[in-house]
């Protein structure tokens, strides 16, 4: 059985938003992982993943029309190649929503204001990062931290679809 978003498609049950920038070295771990992602459940139409450079507010639209959400990020604040999953808080404030880019908490906050819409299934998978230098090419730490991250990411997405 098929539902409906509030925009009238289909639902989503598990949306992965991941973003980054590829050129910028361990920055491009969020697409890489979307990359594998997309790999791994490719023949789940239940998944929808979606890569960017950065959020925007513009995936609050996406967000509102699925039933959970995984942000899929580097962290500059984490140690290097720590791989990290929380859940994000749907009670913090959208925040200033004046950049082009939004923080994970940041996305919710518009999606609950724009389309009344409450996540209790969202959360955040970082990978620390060691370098943000020009290049395409990741440090050894968060090479090395790509298969607990895969893991991490398909247990998070297998639990999304289990709810």
């Amino acid at each position: 059985m098929t539902t409906s978003s509030p925009m009238g498609e289909a639902k989503t049950r598990c949306l992965v938003l991941a973003c980054g920038n590829t050129l910028r070295s361990d920055d491009g771990v969020g697409p890489k992982l979307a990359e594998w992602a997309t790999e791994r459940f490719h023949e789940n139409r239940d998944v929808r993943v979606v890569a960017r450079q950065q959020w925007t507010p513009d995936l609050a639209e996406e967000i509102a029309a699925a039933d959970s959400v995984l942000f899929v990020d580097a962290s500059a604040k984490s140690r290097p190649g720590r791989v990290s999953l929380t859940a994000v808080p749907s009670n913090r404030g959208s925040g200033s929503t004046g950049s082009h880019h939004l923080e994970a908490h940041e996305l919710i906050g518009l999606t609950r204001s724009l389309y009344g819409s409450i996540k209790s299934h969202a959360m955040l998978l970082t990978v620390g990062a060691a370098s943000t230098q020009l290049g395409e090419e990741f440090s050894k730490p968060v090479e090395a931290a790509l298969p607990r991250a895969q893991g991490l990411l398909e247990k998070a997405v297998l639990r999304f679809l289990a709810n």
